[in-house]
Parts: structure tokens; sequence; C-alpha cells
């Protein structure tokens, strides 16, 4: 096997840990709350730390990989989701408890920058293809933790399950030190940031589409149960259920990218993309009953599906030479869109009611669709 072949495997493996992370807070937050008796504000304060690290860890990775290259970034992320692991399991004070939740953010933040920049680096054509296959290893985590532990649930603690975990993730922490990754852009010196190549109007409008994206993606994971609820159209148990074809969709639609339209342009994957993301909001938005509701939940998901690895794969082509400090900020643009529009979100439907929903999230598509445009033009006048 190559060293490019093992580090794709290396990052998909990574991409994996990122998933089950990713999902752990919210999957053990019954036994948290009851642990240490949170009430529902506490228990926010503690879920908002995590996407707030992710933040912290995407301001970091990039430079540093550009620099020192991936080995050590890569270990360090894991070990760090081990250390976090850890705290989760065995932490008895409150405020331990938050620290170890901001650890897991940083690392996180860290294994998803630097696994979405490996791939690109490693890629010397179907970068978005091969970002899909990556995201496919995000899926099968993130829809896994939750599997497991309702599998689990009456026979191992969740805790047992999370601390178990975080010595696997140790292990694969030390893995990384031994296995190649692509070499450091910045042979010498200290770190540099190429503040001009970032704002670049390419790099900026990239961003900002996954800006709209990240938050829809959080909107709908958020949000869906209470509006299905709202509409009546399903039990409590099928609204959960329809998150899980949610992501199935998701996986689906990457496998497809991943295979079937490995070589076509990745332009008109986002566009069918697109369509099946506006044809699965209208029925998730005018479907009465559970069948039509699951459909729409599916094409949502696959409609999800494109962006980031189409985006990210583009960002990897025209800025091939600080990909990963490139790719690191996508992500803080994705993230920071992610908190501020859940924000308004939730003021919005606190006013005005649940069933304002769909409407924030036709205005958040149409965003996407001028920005891809827009992009698209950009695009052409980077290729001449």
């Amino acid at each position: 096997m190559d060293a490019k072949r093992k580090a794709f495997l290396a990052a998909c493996s990574g991409m994996l840990v990122f998933g089950i992370t990713i999902v752990t807070l919210g999957s053990v937050a019954k036994p948290l709350t009851e642990k240490f008796a949170l009430d529902s504000y506490a228990a926010g304060t503690l879920f908002s730390i995590l996407p707030f690290g992710l933040l912290i860890g995407s301001l970091i990775v990039g430079p540093v990989c550009d620099r020192y290259g991936y080995r050590i970034m890569m270990s360090l992320a894991a070990a760090g989701i081990c250390i976090g692991f850890e705290g989760i399991a065995y932490a008895t004070d409150l405020n331990l408890l938050r620290f170890f939740v901001l650890v897991i953010g940083i690392s996180a933040g860290f294994i998803n920058g630097a696994t979405n920049s490996i791939v690109v680096d490693v890629s010397d054509e179907h970068k978005g293809p091969n970002l899909s296959i990556l995201g496919i290893a995000f899926g099968i985590g993130a829809l896994g933790m939750p599997l497991l532990l309702s599998t689990l649930v009456d026979t191992i603690s969740p805790f047992t399950v999370v601390s178990v975990l975080g010595w696997i993730f140790l292990t694969v922490a030390i893995v990384y030190l031994f296995l190649p990754f692509p070499p450091a852009k910045q042979a010498q010196g200290g770190i540099v940031i190429p503040w001009k190549q970032l704002f670049s109007p390419l790099l900026l409008i990239i961003s900002f589409y996954l800006f709209f994206q990240s938050s829809l993606e959080s909107i709908i994971t958020n949000w869906t149960t209470t509006y299905i609820a709202f509409k009546g159209s399903m039990t409590e148990a099928q609204a959960l259920l329809g998150l899980s074809i949610h992501m199935l969709g998701m996986i689906a639609m990457r496998l497809v990218t991943a295979s079937v339209l490995r070589q076509t342009p990745q332009t008109t994957v986002l566009w069918i993309c697109l369509a099946q993301l506006l044809a699965g909001l209208f029925l998730l938005h005018t479907g009465s009953s559970a069948p039509v509701v699951f459909a729409g939940l599916f094409l949502a998901g696959a409609g999800l599906s494109g962006g980031f690895p189409v985006m990210l794969g583009f960002t990897g082509q025209y800025f091939a030479s600080i990909s990963a400090t490139a790719i690191s900020f996508v992500f803080v643009i994705a993230l920071t869109g992610n908190m501020l529009i859940n924000y308004f979100a939730g003021i919005l439907i606190q006013q005005y009611g649940i069933q304002q929903l769909p409407r924030l999230a036709y205005v958040i598509i149409l965003a996407m669709i001028g920005l891809f445009v827009w992009v698209s033009s950009q695009l052409k006048k980077h290729s001449r």
C-alpha cells in the first residue's frame, strides 16, 4: 500500500472518530443531566461549549498543519478526544466536565480540519468524490454511536462505553505517529498566515456558501423533531427515526457521488444536490403523512451531502499551496454561520412559532443557490 493510500485511510479513520465525537455529548445528554442535576439552562450552556471548542480548533489547525505537517496534529487530536471522553466518563465536578467538553471540541476541530486537508492533498484528481468518501466515514460514526448506546443501554453504562472508546482513540493516536502523511508546505520559519489569499473573492464566496450550508444542516438536526411534532404527522419515535433517515440520505448520496457520479463535473453534482434539497424541504413542509415526511428528510439529507465535499474540493484545487490554512479558514466561517443562524432561528421560533422553520430554510437555500452561481462564475475566471 503506497503512502497516499495509507494517509487517505488514516484520514477516513480520523473522520470516523470525528463522527462519533460530534454526537457523543448529545447521546449521553440524559445521563449527564441526571448525574449533575442540570437544569435546561445549565445543559444548554454545556452543549454550547462544544461548537465553541470546534471553532478554536478550526482556527489553529490549518496554519499549524501547513507549517509542521499532519502527523503530530492528528495524534494530538485523537489523544485529546481520549482525554475528553475519559473526563465525560469519570468527572464528578461540573466545571471539570465543562473543561473536558472544551478539550473534546478543540480536538474535534483539529481532526476535522486535518482529515479534510489530508484528503485534498493526497487526491491528485477527484478531490470532491474522495471528500465524499471521507463524509461517509463521518456518517458511519455519527450513526453508529447512538446505535451502539441504544443496543447496550440495558447491559452497560453509557459512561463505560464512552470510556472504552476513549482508550481506543488513544490507540489510534499512537498509530498515527507511525503513518506517512503529506509533508509540511512551509519548510522553515514560523507560522505564516497568507491573509491576501484567504480574502480572495473565490475563497470568501466558498466560505459563505458553507456558512449557510452548515447552519441549515444544524437547523434540520436541532429543530426537525419539534417541527414534526407541531404538525402532528408523526409520533416522537417516528420523528427520531426520521433524523436517522435524514443521515442515511446524506450517506447514500455521498456513495453515489463517489462512484456513479465520480466523473461528473462537481458543479453538476452540486446542482443535483440543491434540487434534491429543495424537493426534500418541500415534502417536509407540505407532507402530512409519515412516508412523505420520511422521503423529504431523505432527500434533504441527500441534498446536503454535496456542499462540503464539493466546496472543499474547490478550495484544495485553487488554493493548493495553503490548502490546510484555506480549509481551516472555510471551517471557521462555516461554524460561525452555524452558531449565528441557529441563534437567530431560536429567536425567530420563540417569537413567531416553529411554523416559521420552513420559511427560514427556504431563505437559506436561496442564499446558497445565489452564492453557488457566483462561485461558478469565479471558477471560470480562475480556470482561464
